[in-house]
């Protein structure tokens, strides 16, 4: 392991930027946080009038985005005055200048070399209807070499004691239980391991026992195999992997309900700020770095909900895929706060 964690020091990017002003500044001391990305993505954007067959579509202007949800975490948490380390996979030219954009917000990283090229996402709003549309391709197929060298990098990077965020979905060659796997190397470390997924690669994780899971409700109603059409269904779903073990925190993200947080606590439910929703991309993944980085900050679960909550709903503010801006997030915090008596 030795040799391994004196390649990841060189592959680190350390940086930190200057920290803006703000309610929640960054205190002195806060527990370390890791987020994993095995499948990220170049987040391409742009827009045109209308979206039609058989014929050239002249486009507005573009915006390229380094995303993929553990990256976006990482972003997030940079944003909101914290810091995280984004332990990534990529390749190919769309790697390279994923690599680019992710070092010129300067955000520390351990960069992963693969023989795939990284893949691209494209968001096109049509701006004569408002309506989004979202291609998300599939992503560069991953040898049992590449996976497993992730894995060492991130076992060689878990902070004691802190937090690991592994979010998004998984590419082709990856074995289904890879985020359960996660888990395992986390606890051996004593950091808690948060998981964003989906289908086969939630069910292992909750197998294996994680701190924190984040499903939409589609997602667990897929897992549990029920619609989840009612705020009891849903509670009791979520409560449900609590009392079993598999989470000790279930986020369940309810779009314009709001969401629900279940632990052993007990419910908390929160509902959306009112905002003007521009888009959608990358809500989830701010909802999941506001909460880890509060909780690292020493915050308990109820603020680090508002907090996930309000950075969601900052993003949902802003356009195509760009992430949510500080000021807005303290703002809806302080407004959720307000509710919350």
């Amino acid at each position: 392991m030795d040799d391994m964690t004196d390649a990841v020091e060189a592959d680190r990017v350390r940086s930190a930027g200057p920290e803006s002003a703000g309610a929640a500044s960054r205190p002195t001391t806060m527990r370390a946080i890791l987020t994993l990305t095995v499948n990220p993505a170049l987040d391409v954007s742009t827009s045109v009038d209308r979206v039609t067959s058989d014929q050239k579509l002249r486009c507005g202007p573009t915006r390229l985005d380094p995303g993929g949800g553990g990256v976006n975490v990482a972003r997030v948490v940079q944003r909101l005055g914290g810091q995280a380390l984004a332990v990534y996979a990529a390749g190919g030219p769309t790697g390279e200048a994923y690599r680019r954009l992710i070092d010129a917000e300067r955000v520390p990283s351990v960069v992963v070399p693969i023989s795939g090229s990284t893949r691209e996402s494209f968001t096109v709003d049509e701006t004569s209807t408002g309506k989004q549309y979202r291609f998300v391709l599939q992503g560069p197929e991953l040898s049992e070499v590449e996976w497993r060298t992730c894995l060492a990098h991130t076992a060689a990077s878990i902070p004691m004691g802190g937090y690991v965020v592994a979010s998004g979905s998984l590419p082709p060659g990856v074995p289904d239980d890879f985020y359960a796997r996660v888990a395992r190397l986390a606890r051996e470390r004593d950091a808690r391991c948060l998981v964003d997924a989906s289908g086969p690669a939630l069910a292992a994780a909750l197998a294996e026992g994680v701190f924190m899971v984040k499903p939409s409700r589609r997602e667990l109603g897929e897992h549990v195999g029920a619609t989840l059409d009612s705020d009891e269904s849903q509670v009791d779903a979520a409560s449900a992997l609590v009392a079993e073990g598999s989470a000790e925190f279930v986020a369940l993200s309810l779009g314009a309900a709001g969401a629900v947080l279940a632990s052993k606590a007990g419910i908390i439910r929160l509902p959306v700020p009112r905002v003007k929703v521009r888009s959608t991309v990358g809500a989830g993944d701010s909802f999941l770095g506001a909460f880890v980085l509060r909780l690292a900050q020493g915050h308990d679960a109820q603020a680090a909900f508002r907090a996930a909550v309000a950075a969601g709903s900052a993003t949902a503010m802003t356009p195509a895929t760009e992430l949510c801006h500080r000021d807005d997030v303290e703002r809806l915090e302080a407004e959720l706060a307000a509710l919350a008596g």
